[in-house]
């Protein structure tokens, strides 16, 4: 999971390493001034709301000096290098990097290159650690699983656009290492058979599993990536893969509904589920702030 003092992927998670980060993002335990006289660079290339501003306020509340740099602005604009701009901003004396792109390595070729700690924002359709830190932590809190973190006994389908989620890359060997059970489930262009998807089951009929599991991760679909294509009629996929309110009606007493964002309602959700009784959706969102604290402070600490 750390390479270094690197946090770039889950793809081979280390659970105790996992829980040590998840019981101190758990705890809440955070000094104001834990990384005073720190400074955080954000690296944002890619659009992004949830992952950008608790980053922001992660870094904030525990007392860092942040910059912010967006594509937009940049000297990447003008041609620069992801590799270059970072090594231009390690060498202005900044103690950390946060970094999201749209080209999936795009973090790990950074960490290669600088000397200080680098973050894995979401690269591509690769990774996106943080993320799946953020759903662990929503899930032991609802199942009340924290003085552990040993989810063994849950079966948590994700479901969706999977070959286009690195949200669903990083919950693969997040949930995996932590004893979980996972079910990828969609339509054969977005969940191919044969897959490499670890020891996961594949699932193509969403109405066969949604009663057995514990939590239904619902996924955009990611029509910026070329989902469309995959997708075949909107009117066939809510069909097949829509969390409708009945769907959700069936699913086992205390399972939980959750969606990393940002939601298309109407499509891979509706409205009365999203914002429904299950929903953690917002959940997740205040997780994220706590679990990009304890990234920043192990990061900067290691």
């Amino acid at each position: 999971m750390w390479s270094g003092h690197h946090l770039i992927s889950l793809d081979a998670a280390d659970a105790s390493q996992a829980r040590e980060l998840l019981s101190l993002a758990h705890s809440e335990n955070f000094a104001g001034n834990a990384l005073n006289g720190r400074s955080i660079a954000h690296l944002f290339f890619e659009d992004s709301t949830r992952t950008r501003l608790s980053f922001s306020l992660a870094a904030q509340q525990l007392g860092a000096d942040l910059i912010e740099m967006m594509g937009k602005g940049s000297s990447i604009s003008k041609g620069e290098t992801l590799i270059d701009t970072a090594l231009n901003i390690e060498a202005m004396g900044v103690d950390g990097l946060v970094v999201r792109a749209s080209a999936s390595g795009s973090a790990q070729e950074i960490s290669e290159r600088v000397k200080i700690p680098v973050i894995n924002a979401g690269d591509g359709t690769n990774q996106h650690p943080t993320q799946a830190l953020a759903d662990a932590l929503t899930i032991g809190r609802a199942f009340e699983m924290t003085s552990d973190w040993d989810f063994s006994g849950l079966r948590i389908a994700i479901v969706g656009d999977v070959v286009s989620s690195r949200v669903a890359g990083s919950n693969i060997g997040m949930l995996s290492a932590l004893g979980a059970q996972v079910v990828l489930v969609g339509p054969r262009s977005m969940v191919p058979d044969g897959a490499q998807m670890g020891s996961c089951e594949i699932v193509h009929d969403l109405d066969a599993v949604i009663g057995e599991v514990d939590a239904a991760m619902m996924l955009r679909v990611q029509f910026e990536r070329g989902s469309g294509d995959r997708l075949g009629s909107k009117e066939d996929y809510c069909l097949g893969y829509q969390l409708t309110s009945e769907r959700a009606g069936r699913m086992k007493s205390g399972a939980i509904v959750m969606h990393p964002g940002p939601m298309n309602r109407g499509l891979e959700i509706v409205d009365e589920v999203a914002d429904g009784d299950r929903s953690k959706i917002l959940d997740q969102v205040r997780h994220g702030v706590l679990v990009r604290k304890s990234a920043l402070i192990t990061a900067m600490s290691r």
